[in-house]
């Protein structure tokens, strides 16, 4: 009897941890769509992204105990961390490298997103939405999709398409820029997948999520001034 009530009740837990996380998501781009027909644009949904995946991952850690089960605690922390760091240095020399091309090949600043980090002080809030996407797609939805018994390469790749068409639903920046986040978010999505799944802890994906982050600071502040510069 006692078996099947704790059976029936990490049942439950796992069925509201995975209704949390397809309906914060679902909640986050209905806001997102509205908004751009607004004066608002996407940031009431930006902020519901950034502020409902944390709360919501710490919420859930702290009243039922979940840190292990959606892969904030256990597992093998230093295979993730390695695999973060060697995942995390392949990509932000791929970004930068493609990045000197775009550049140097007549592609156009990103504006918009100059104008958030620098006139609306944003830059230093990119370790708090790291942590907000990791923890939804690679905590809360992946470890949920996991428990439920679906395929494990279907779960990566849809937590990876989710997060970046995530990037349409709340970047309030120009559809092109929005479209070069994406391009930059699949291969996280997939490698920090991956890397959840081996070690079971998330925060090898946070290292390739922050590394690839400090490259996108370049991409937009440093890289266009040295290729105008030097290989103009």
């Amino acid at each position: 009897m006692g078996q099947a009530t704790s059976t029936s009740s990490a049942s439950k837990s796992l069925n509201e941890r995975f209704n949390l996380a397809f309906g914060l998501t679902a909640l986050i781009w209905v806001v997102g769509l509205i908004g751009h027909f607004t004066p608002l644009l996407e940031w009431p949904a930006l902020a519901i992204y950034v502020l409902g995946s944390i709360g919501v991952v710490v919420w859930r850690g702290k009243s039922t105990g979940e840190w292990a089960e959606m892969y904030l605690a256990g597992g093998d922390l230093k295979k993730s961390l390695k695999w973060g760091a060697i995942a995390g240095v392949i990509l932000f020399s791929m970004d930068v490298f493609n990045t000197v091309m775009w550049y140097k090949n007549g592609g156009a600043p990103m504006g918009d997103m100059v104008s958030i980090l620098v006139n609306k002080n944003f830059l230093f809030l990119f370790p708090v939405l790291v942590l907000a996407e990791e923890f939804l797609w690679r905590g809360l939805m992946l470890s949920a999709m996991i428990e439920k018994g679906i395929n494990r390469h279907i779960t990566v790749l849809v937590t990876a398409m989710f997060y970046v068409v995530n990037h349409f639903a709340v970047a309030p920046v120009g559809m092109k820029e929005r479209a070069l986040m994406a391009m930059m978010a699949f291969p996280i999505g997939i490698l920090g997948g991956y890397i959840v799944l081996r070690s079971k802890n998330v925060w090898g994906s946070v290292v390739v999520h922050m590394v690839t982050m400090f490259s996108m600071v370049l991409d937009i502040f440093i890289i266009p001034g040295l290729v105008y510069k030097f290989m103009r």
